[in-house]
């Protein structure tokens, strides 16, 4: 199919943009497609259901013959939670990559899984490199499984997942990517980047609605995870033999969200796929941290690490500029923002993503810079240590 520019939809009914890594901002037809209701056993839902696995599984490309999606109800946490139950054996062993708060979320999600788990923390402005891993595996001989966060949205960062698949295989060892925030935007093929399960959600570079996240796994570990996990509701394996045999969800599926999320694939397909949604993404990004450094604004990251998803921004260091005031004027201007969640300084995020294009991310950069003016913000460099930090981390 002939890839189109997307028809941006202004805000709904005066709706603020969603700057935020999702929930985000969706089209007319997304939000049009839950205004009818569907019986969850029906064979005309379970055909929605069949269509969405495979137009999910069609985003991998070359490869995706030993795949299946298997649709998890809850949040995106849920369908971690899920994934790494289910895959890592009550007997294994995880090494968890975290450079932020959701790599760290893994962690704590293996401790009360009662997984063995060792963890690499490279703070926030870092990414896990590959020849670390293979030295943490070539230590640890116990390590099964390696667990990397695709796009760490707490900082921004994208995460050299390639070279960290090329080290777990070349130990022997099995790797899991929280795609999260990533899926959809950002190549993930197998043909190219290797991986046992990978997780997404409905409300992010698909640009669905929350209600449901995915796992698509080989098939071969999703027969082998019969047993592994230890809840009934976020079992993969149960809910993939499920969906095999009956075509159903096993137990109340969101269909109101499964609708929209179909529409969302629709419109994602006819952008240009990957590529054309990861481009407009990227545009986004280039746009709104051009303007914002113009306003004086740094980013956390240097730009080899920018992401095309979220960017965080260093807080000024302007006695002036209070966040919440900030967060508030900005709202009034058409526009939510994201507070930061770095543990070491004060900062903020922006979004790329969503009913977004380059014309929106003006208007975000435009707005900043008149509530900077009402807040009587002189300047908004960033604390003279926030950088030396960045600098002393990044050499």
């Amino acid at each position: 199919m002939t890839a189109s520019a997307p028809q941006i939809d202004p805000p709904f009914l005066g709706e603020p943009y969603l700057l935020t890594p999702g929930p985000l901002t969706t089209s007319y037809e997304v939000k049009q497609a839950m205004l009818r209701d569907w019986g969850s056993w029906d064979d005309d839902f379970r055909a929605m259901t069949r269509d969405m696995r495979s137009r999910l599984l069609a985003l991998l490309g070359e490869g995706a013959g030993e795949y299946d999606c298997v649709p998890m109800q809850g949040s995106g946490s849920f369908a971690v939670e899920a994934m790494l139950a289910s895959f890592v054996p009550r007997d294994g062993k995880a090494l968890v990559l975290a450079n932020g708060a959701y790599g760290l979320r893994s962690a704590q999600t293996l401790q009360y899984l009662g997984r063995a788990y060792q963890l690499l923390d490279k703070g926030d402005y870092l990414p896990p490199r590959g020849d670390e891993v293979a030295q943490i595996l070539a230590n640890d001989p116990s390590i099964t499984h390696v667990v990397a966060i695709h796009c760490e949205t707490s900082s921004g960062i994208l995460n050299p997942v390639e070279e960290i698949s090329e080290a777990v295989y070349a130990a022997g060892r099995k790797l899991l990517i929280d795609s999260m925030s990533a899926f959809g935007a950002i190549e993930l093929q197998p043909s190219q980047i290797r991986y046992e399960a990978m997780v997404s959600s409905a409300n992010k570079c698909i640009e669905g609605v929350p209600g449901f996240g995915f796992v698509i796994a080989r098939k071969a570990e999703l027969e082998a995870a019969r047993g592994n996990s230890h809840s009934l509701s976020l079992d993969v394996h149960a809910q993939w033999a499920h969906m095999e045999k009956t075509g159903q969800w096993r137990f109340t599926p969101p269909t109101h969200v499964v609708a929209a999320f179909l529409e969302a694939l629709k419109a994602h397909e006819a952008e240009g796929g990957v590529a054309g949604r990861g481009g407009r993404y990227t545009r986004n990004r280039d746009v709104m941290v051009a303007g914002m450094r113009d306003l004086g604004f740094e980013t956390l990251l240097q730009n080899r690490w920018l992401s095309p998803i979220i960017v965080t921004f260093f807080c000024p260091a302007d006695a002036n500029f209070v966040f919440d005031r900030f967060y508030d004027l900005m709202k009034e201007k058409g526009f939510i923002i994201y507070p930061g969640k770095l543990t070491v300084v004060d900062s903020f995020r922006v979004g790329c993503i969503g009913q977004m294009d380059e014309h929106v991310m003006r208007q975000v950069v435009s707005a900043a810079k008149e509530t900077l003016a009402e807040m009587g913000v002189a300047s908004a460099a960033p604390p003279a240590a926030a950088l030396e930090e960045r600098a002393k981390l990044a050499a």
